[in-house]
């Protein structure tokens, strides 16, 4: 029920996966949207989708916490309890992301040894994708919680990327170790002093060079580079629109070059990668864009139909033992 094209976009997407990727779906929502939504498909009803009631959504408006509380019925809590039940194996949306985070958190608890969740969004570079986290868990961090999301993002970047040391990076005002603000600053010595395969302060202008697989930052700097760098690609592709379209030379170029340009398109495009998963808690959420395309909500799943969540949380575990040392 979340997100701005919400359910027709998000059905679209799941039966799309049910379809193609051999997944069982839930659709979790009011019972009337969800049925309007489903009456334009063909093949409904279909084998291995089920409908679950909700009676209650959570707008993108309200505080998550007392709208948790108050509507013990929304259809994020419903989701995120059937995961926590076993009667669902991993939990997409792409509606309120505080109210995601929350419900996960209540509902499948925190891996032992990490005190906040993260968001995790892959990042194309100029080499393999990178991981930036947090993308917009945590508003306000300490210097802890940037390690533990720099083990998390460590275990996931070998998961995905298969590399053996991924490069570690924290994102900061300048590459001295003195740059930055104190939680900055404080997180560096932390890092530099851990086992991870820290390379130091990384500046905005690197993050999508690939000098750095995992990059670090509270959720509040990640959320803004996030949303800046959504809004550059799309004014990038309207100015490419503009000049391309100006004059009969520069369309006889786009006709050589179109190829081209539509890889470009697929590297830079959100939808692509689906969805951020959310790294810390003992269960397996992916959070969409609130923007999210039934393209977006097919790639979401299939990421998490994909994701070895009991080896990850495994892997966490592990690391963040090791790590228990630099955390004071």
């Amino acid at each position: 029920m979340g997100g701005d094209h919400a359910p027709s976009a998000v059905v679209d997407g799941a039966l799309a996966a049910a379809r193609h990727l051999k997944v069982q779906i839930a659709l979790v929502g009011a019972n009337a949207a969800l049925g309007q939504a489903l009456e334009g498909h063909a093949d409904w009803p279909m084998p291995g989708v089920d409908v679950v009631d909700a009676a209650d959504v959570i707008g993108m408006s309200e505080s998550p916490a007392a709208a948790l509380r108050r509507k013990p019925g929304a259809s994020i809590r419903i989701a995120a309890e059937l995961v926590a039940r076993g009667d669902a194996g991993a939990l997409f949306s792409a509606g309120h992301t505080g109210a995601t985070v929350m419900a996960a958190h209540a509902a499948f608890g925190m891996i032992p040894g990490v005190d906040r969740p993260a968001l995790a969004t892959t990042i194309p570079t100029r080499g393999r994708p990178a991981v930036l986290l947090d993308a917009g868990a945590n508003v306000e961090c300490r210097p802890h919680h940037l390690l533990q999301f720099a083990v998390m993002g460590s275990v996931y970047a070998r998961i995905v990327s298969g590399s053996d040391r991924p490069r570690v990076g924290l994102l900061s005002i300048g590459e001295e170790e003195t740059k930055g603000n104190e939680l900055t600053r404080e997180t560096h010595r932390l890092l530099k002093a851990s086992p991870l395969n820290f390379i130091g302060n990384v500046e905005g202008r690197e993050i999508f060079s690939g000098a750095a697989d995992v990059i670090v930052c509270d959720g509040f700097t990640g959320n803004v580079v996030l949303k800046t760098s959504e809004g550059l690609v799309d004014a990038v592709e309207a100015l490419l629109g503009d000049e391309l379209q100006g004059t009969f030379s520069s369309q006889v170029g786009y006709l050589l070059s179109r190829r081209a340009f539509r890889r470009f398109q697929r590297r830079v495009d959100y939808s692509e990668y689906g969805g951020a998963p959310l790294l810390g808690v003992a269960g397996l959420a992916i959070v969409g864009h609130g923007r999210s395309s039934a393209k977006a909500v097919r790639n979401a799943i299939a990421i998490a139909s994909r994701f070895p969540t009991g080896d990850f949380i495994h892997r966490v575990e592990q690391a963040i033992g090791t790590t228990a040392a630099f955390q004071s």
